[in-house]
């Protein structure tokens, strides 16, 4: 029998899920919670085969609770309606077994759950899609004066810690905005983070 816990944040999803799950005559629901906390409180308690998590829930999320959870022997399924390639690279880092999007069949949740039990993962395919097609346009400096922007540094800050002027500092920054296709800081640094383009 395969033990499961379910944490999902939408109560109607949470028994949804639940109740597709105990159709099946090999998978038994042990747990459910509404968030990466009691998520990772019942993985622990029940030593379940699997976890099926949510990404944003309240609290801690589901990602959160997958590079918890990492190395703990359950294997962790990420379901989600997101199909962002920053998520998935963040979930692969945690080392889940599985991605899969909510709008999914339902009968594929059932065998993605048997695949990932005899050692397979599963990721949705238009996930990888994406995560080949989309390539990080900036040079290495570039990508280095970003995260120090992201690190809450000002013009002056970087220029010092990477020993070149602030004017220099200035020129990588209008180019990454350029590269990038965004109008100032803020979305440069939100549009890496989603892409999984950050360290």
């Amino acid at each position: 029998m395969i033990t499961i816990v379910i944490a999902e944040d939408q109560q109607l999803l949470l028994g949804a899920f639940g109740s597709l799950i105990s159709l099946e005559d090999d998978m038994e629901v042990v747990g459910k919670a509404s968030n990466g906390e009691e998520a990772t409180e019942l993985v622990r308690k029940h030593k379940p085969d699997v976890c099926i998590m949510d990404i944003e829930m309240p609290g801690k999320t589901g990602l959160e609770a997958a590079e918890e959870l990492k190395g703990s022997g359950c294997k962790v399924i990420i379901l989600t309606t997101f199909a962002r390639s920053g998520y998935f690279q963040r979930a692969l880092k945690a080392g889940v077994s599985g991605y899969l999007l909510k709008d999914s069949p339902s009968e594929e949740l059932a065998s993605s759950i048997r695949s990932i039990m005899a050692g397979k993962r599963v990721y949705a395919p238009e996930l990888m899609e994406e995560i080949y097609a989309e390539e990080n346009p900036l040079t290495d400096r570039e990508k280095e004066v970003l995260e120090l922007v992201a690190d809450g540094k000002n013009t002056k800050e970087i220029a010092d810690e990477l020993s070149i002027k602030t004017g220099t500092v200035r020129n990588y920054i209008s180019a990454i905005l350029d590269k990038l296709e965004v109008k100032n800081r803020i979305e440069a640094i939100t549009q890496s983070k989603e892409k999984g383009w950050f360290k």
